[in-house]
């Protein structure tokens, strides 16, 4: 291995964690979160002590060719004890902002996987899974969404394993989700770009405007105000100011694009998540 090659994520980090009483623990990346157009969508993968090395070539998945995450996939679902991905709309976006958006789609992502761990590894150094209920964001109703404890790590998607391999589930369902709207919505080139700010994407906002997908608080080249006139571009895509959020956003997920079946887990209810169980009484 050349010096200026990458390491590849290990298990160090978790079973340092496990040794400390965190025995079960959940992985969690994101993806999308700077793109024009789609959701941002949240991978979780959950493993314990049973769990042993990840699957061969499973790294933080901006390293990975599009063709070997979509291999990972189906090993990373084997070998994890409980995984699952979440989303949070462009509307939703547009509601909330992206930092409760995120929020949204990492609640929704626990949810679906049934499991309740003892820590969540959140790559970064901003924990934008817990509920701030200090300035009453999420506190909206009497018994507000519990959230487990949650560690943060900078390139922690380049160091845990766990993160690493959330983080292709989140890219390859993502990714599956932008082709499919780009083969209905043809303008904006979402098969190849993904929704992120490439210049034929940013070209065509400015020639058609925007899709009901794009989140148009961004205030996008070529987006229409209320009255159909189009928004003076303005360089930076500023995220939304985050709102209040209530229990119904929470309940409903993101509205599904057409033809298109990958949005199961994003309609998941996250007022469930109070009710998980931990994996030694399932």
């Amino acid at each position: 291995m050349s010096a200026s090659a990458p390491r590849s994520p290990s298990l160090r980090v978790e079973r340092a964690l496990q040794r400390e009483g965190h025995r079960v623990l959940a992985g969690m990346d994101e993806v999308g979160r700077g793109a024009l157009a789609g959701p941002v969508t949240v991978g979780v993968v959950v493993i314990d002590e049973t769990c042993r090395t990840a699957p061969q070539g499973v790294r933080d998945s901006k390293l990975l060719a599009p063709h070997a995450r979509e291999r990972l996939v189906p090993r990373i679902r084997r070998w994890a004890v409980a995984h699952a991905v979440g989303h949070a709309s462009a509307q939703e976006i547009d509601e909330v902002g992206i930092i409760a958006a995120l929020r949204l789609a990492g609640c929704r992502a626990l949810t679906a996987t049934g499991v309740r761990p003892d820590l969540v590894i959140l790559d970064g150094n901003h924990d934008w899974l817990t509920a701030p209920h200090d300035v009453g964001l999420f506190a909206f109703t009497d018994e507000p969404v519990l959230t487990p404890p949650v560690t943060t790590m900078i390139k922690a998607d380049l160091k845990c394993s766990s993160v690493a391999a959330a983080s292709v589930l989140a890219k390859v369902t993502r990714d599956r989700i932008m082709v499919d709207l780009g083969a209905q919505v043809t303008d904006y080139g979402w098969v190849e770009n993904k929704g992120y700010a490439a210049p034929d994407h940013m070209e065509a906002l400015r020639r058609v405007g925007s899709s009901p997908w794009h989140r148009c608080s961004w205030r996008l080249p070529g987006a229409m105000d209320e009255y159909g006139e189009v928004v003076p571009d303005i360089p930076e895509a500023d995220v939304a100011a985050s709102g209040p959020v209530g229990p119904e956003m929470m309940a409903r997920g993101p509205e599904p694009p057409e033809s298109c079946g990958l949005w199961t887990d994003s309609t998941t209810d996250v007022s469930q998540l109070n009710d998980l169980t931990p994996v030694g009484e399932r």
